[in-house]
């Protein structure tokens, strides 16, 4: 396996069609190709979501921690940690 935990992959599986309209990923080993492919991150806390956004040039000073979370493109994972995809 990669950086991505099971679980992560697991979360991003079921949690896919928030960010897309059709599956991109069936199985783990898709899961885990995919965010490879894109680049996501796994980041700490809604904080360090916040500065990756702000890196990346997303103005985000108007969401607080609920909206922040609710970001299409933010997956809450059960450990609380946070997987970022770009779609």
């Amino acid at each position: 396996m990669s950086d991505y935990s099971e679980v992560c992959l697991k979360t991003f599986l079921k949690d896919q069609g928030k960010l897309f309209d059709e599956p991109v990923a069936g199985t783990l080993e898709e899961a885990e190709a995919f965010l490879e492919d894109c680049m996501a991150v796994v980041v700490d806390s809604l904080d360090e979501v916040r500065e990756y956004f702000e890196e990346e040039g997303v103005d985000m000073d108007g969401l607080d921690h609920d909206e922040l979370e609710g970001v299409s493109e933010v997956f809450p994972l059960p450990d609380g940690k946070y997987l970022i995809v770009e779609g």
